[in-house]
């Protein structure tokens, strides 16, 4: 492992790999500390995870993966193509591995560590969207409840039990049971299978792409420099300074640099002395037509899949699948999302469905997202964000640009520290 000496005036640049949502506002506060950002992505802005997923910022639904329950949907995974949880048979043993040891995490002890530790994050992630948003970032968040629905009271019952046990760890929630009637005159796009429902207020959704765009925009109206086209295959230290080295397109150094890469975190990252193992789990989405407009986000939990406003239509999307995160789309789990979600909802112009999108999303072995100084002196990671990357982005922005500004890591952080 190399060395570099730190400039005893603190890091006067940044080089960020990564043009997601993570890496993006990283760039943006590390603009409002006063350093120079060049901001590099193996393709372009918002290419990944940041365009696809279902907009949530949900502080109140950022529920720790490690659910006990998920070890049940994990063993029919095995043989259902169909299940919201799928891991496709495969020889590879990193990924048994890694399966084996978030399985062993998949207990209420675990799974209330986990909810402490993100406590920091999802208590000031809307803050941070707003400090965003307030310095010119354009696109607007959208305040609305979350509705979740169910088949009846007895099946909603494990989401309000879920969300108790969220409270109880310290977060602030402010939720409610529907009843039949009561979920009909909030949601009129509800089936008549749907008797009964969960709504959950103070949360937002988002444009993610427009969201995205408009925060690269904001970094490069200041100063920043964004390059895509650039894949990062070596992390080379000097002195003061790093370098990154592209396959194609030559070299870049700064005094700092963060990867930020989402499921592609742990090549460069272990390189750098990272252990914590981080897999893609790939989510997919498509947009369709409704007959009405959605009042708000809807969630199906029996589905597991997210429903989202969008473009005058509703962006629908789900599952969570361990592949390669550069395999192709897979169309059946398309099938999958339509078949579960159809008889739930109406209006629904299933047929008419377009913009259908796969892209893999960071997740880490023990649930806890990895951010922070690597063994690598000057060389910072920001992902393992799971299913939350959006909700928790800015706010994890903020954080690793105070660490790296200041020398010292905020508390907010301990838990996620990329050595553990």
């Amino acid at each position: 492992m190399g060395e570099i000496a730190r400039d005893p005036r603190g890091p006067r640049s940044a080089v960020i790999v990564g043009a997601g949502v993570v890496g993006l506002s990283t760039a943006w506060f590390l603009q409002e500390r006063g350093i120079d950002v060049t901001v590099v992505d193996r393709n372009g802005v918002a290419s990944g995870a940041s365009w696809g997923n279902a907009g949530w910022l949900s502080p109140g639904l950022a529920l720790p993966l490690n659910d006990p329950g998920v070890l049940r949907f994990g063993l029919s995974a095995l043989f259902d193509r169909t299940a919201p949880l799928h891991v496709p048979a495969t020889p590879d043993p990193a990924l048994w591995r890694f399966l084996l040891r978030f399985a062993a995490r998949c207990t209420w002890r675990s799974w209330d560590r986990v909810a402490r530790a993100n406590l920091a994050l999802n208590t000031a992630c809307l803050d941070a969207y707003d400090a965003l948003t307030a310095g010119g970032v354009p696109t607007p968040t959208v305040p609305a409840p979350i509705t979740a629905v169910f088949e009846s009271a007895q099946h909603a019952a494990g989401l309000l039990a879920e969300l108790r046990r969220l409270r109880d760890a310290g977060q602030e929630l402010t939720f409610s049971g529907l009843t039949e009637s009561e979920l009909r005159e909030a949601l009129p796009q509800a089936s008549d299978s749907l008797g009964a429902g969960v709504r959950l207020v103070g949360q937002r959704y988002v444009d993610p792409g427009a969201f995205v765009t408009s925060l690269a925009e904001a970094v490069r109206s200041r100063g920043g420099h964004i390059r895509g086209g650039f894949d990062v295959v070596e992390v080379r230290p000097q002195r003061y300074a790093v370098a990154l080295r592209s396959a194609s397109a030559g070299s870049v150094s700064a005094s700092v640099a963060v990867l930020a890469t989402g499921a592609w975190l742990g090549g460069l990252a272990r390189r750098c002395g990272v252990r914590v193992p981080v897999r893609a789990g790939r989510g997919y989405s498509f947009t369709v037509p409704t007959e009405q407009p959605v009042p708000g986000p809807v969630y199906l939990p029996t589905a597991r899949v997210a429903c989202t406003p969008y473009r005058d239509g509703l962006r629908i999307a789900g599952t969570m699948e361990f592949r390669p995160p550069d395999a192709p789309l897979d169309a059946s789990r398309i099938e999958a999302i339509v078949s579960s979600a159809r008889p739930l909802l109406t209006g629904v112009r299933w047929e008419d469905r377009h913009d259908e999108w796969v892209g893999p999303r960071p997740v880490t072995h023990d649930g806890n997202p990895v951010i922070g100084e690597t063994a690598q002196p000057g060389v910072y990671v920001a992902g393992g964000h799971g299913m939350w990357g959006l909700t928790q982005g800015p706010v994890t922005g903020r954080l690793l640009a105070e660490q790296i500004a200041t020398g010292v890591k905020p508390g907010a952080l301990r838990d996620f520290d990329p050595l553990r």
